[in-house]
């Protein structure tokens, strides 16, 4: 097996609902522009509220994806 190159992009995921589904939102979000993603990473976790209740969460994650190889070879 080949070393893999990685690139790292950071995203915020959004939801009403919780955490763990601005997660998923976030990444099947980013999966329709990027390909080959191996991994994410929660960096921040954080919220709106408004009238005194949770509106939405907010969580930043950075996202790990394989560098695709160039040659024809």
């Amino acid at each position: 097996m080949e070393p893999h190159v990685y690139k790292i992009v950071e995203i915020v995921g959004t939801s009403t609902t919780s955490i763990e589904d601005a997660i998923q939102r976030g990444i099947t979000r980013a999966s329709h522009s990027l390909r080959n993603i191996g991994w994410f990473q929660v960096t921040d976790t954080r919220g709106h509220v408004a009238d005194g209740k949770i509106d939405h969460f907010q969580v930043a994650m950075k996202i790990g994806f394989t560098l695709e190889d160039s040659s024809n070879s």
